[in-house]
């Protein structure tokens, strides 16, 4: 096994490290060490013994023994050495003392301060963009209590029960507590795709556009299969609400229409609900407003792959809030 790392001088005076990879590390014997640093074994080995002692590494995960051919005289040795990983290389790098330890430590060095700069920047930018993205969902859920709550007479302090299922809600969210299932546990209706596409058709003489509706692909006949899918006979999705709001977020992610996703996405949600008795409470009121509907349904639009739970958690708590 040749040297898997050189230091040397770059043309603008800069130490450069080149480092030749080798499933996913590099692994170096004691011997290699000693070239690559300019140091005897003698020095390397106690070095090793001394990381190792001090439990700054672990043995178990910087230490393979590979087998080796070595040339002794005229004949070919077989041997088992042992070879130390790139984290071993870099804690011996900051140890030894020659002119190689002194380039290595100056380009680790270097490489440490870039790498926790621009780590600091990124992460600032990816926390600035996490907080607008929380204070736009709050801002919304904050819309959403307008439509949701329950009226009351205007006086001294009862106003604020008109917002009380929103203000819970933003607490639930805060607190990370949404509901992660839906109460309707029981069976489904599921509309059949003409029916589906009878509710687009009927929506395109409302909206000015040539490709209203117009599908690219197959993801929107996907979609609506894919709520009723099981292993066995367990559903994926064992609630109702489940069911509907994950209807709502691939027909609206998986972009199945030239034009009018979201308001197709929208329609089906609510077809799904009224084909299953959800769409109304016990009073005939619906229970879930048109701010309501517009909101969740723009959230998910503009949502990460990543948050898809926490989008289908906030539909479900919706439904479930205002079934009763």
């Amino acid at each position: 096994m040749e040297n898997q790392i050189e230091i040397y001088q770059g043309s603008d005076g800069q130490t450069q490290i080149e480092v030749k990879f080798e499933q996913d590390t590099v692994w170096l014997n004691q011997k290699q060490l000693a070239e690559l640093f300019g140091k005897d074994v003698r020095t390397i080995s106690e070095h090793i013994k001394t990381i190792y002692k001090t439990q700054e590494l672990e043995k178990d995960s910087t230490i393979r023994n590979f087998r080796i051919v070595q040339l002794e005289g005229k004949r070919n040795i077989d041997r088992k050495i042992d070879h130390f990983n790139l984290d071993m290389i870099i804690s011996v790098g900051y140890r030894v003392n020659s002119k190689q330890g002194i380039q290595f430590r100056q380009w680790a060095t270097k490489r440490l301060k870039d790498f926790l700069v621009q780590g600091y920047a990124i992460n600032e930018n990816r926390l600035a963009q996490k907080q607008q993205e929380v204070q736009t969902l709050k801002d919304g859920i904050r819309i959403l209590s307008h439509a949701i709550e329950q009226k009351a007479q205007d006086q001294n302090l009862e106003w604020l029960n008109y917002f009380a299922k929103g203000l819970e809600l933003l607490d639930d969210y805060d607190h990370e507590n949404l509901d992660k299932k839906g109460l309707s546990k029981r069976k489904a209706s599921y509309p059949e795709l003409a029916h589906y596409q009878e509710v687009i058709a009927s929506m395109r003489s409302d909206f000015e556009s040539g490709v209203f509706g117009k599908e690219k692909d197959g993801s929107f006949e996907s979609a609506i299969a894919q709520i009723s899918k099981g292993f066995g006979e367990e559903d994926f999705y064992p609630t109702l609400e489940e069911k509907a709001s994950t209807l709502l977020y691939l027909i609206v992610k998986n972009h199945g229409f030239v034009d009018g996703n979201k308001r197709i996405a929208a329609a089906c949600f609510l077809l799904f609900l009224q084909s299953n008795d959800l769409l109304h409470n016990k009073e005939g009121i619906s229970i879930i407003s048109n701010d309501a509907l517009a909101s969740l349904t723009l959230f998910i639009a503009s949502s990460k792959p990543e948050e898809m739970d926490t989008v289908k958690k906030l539909v479900i708590s919706v439904l479930n809030r205002n079934r009763n």
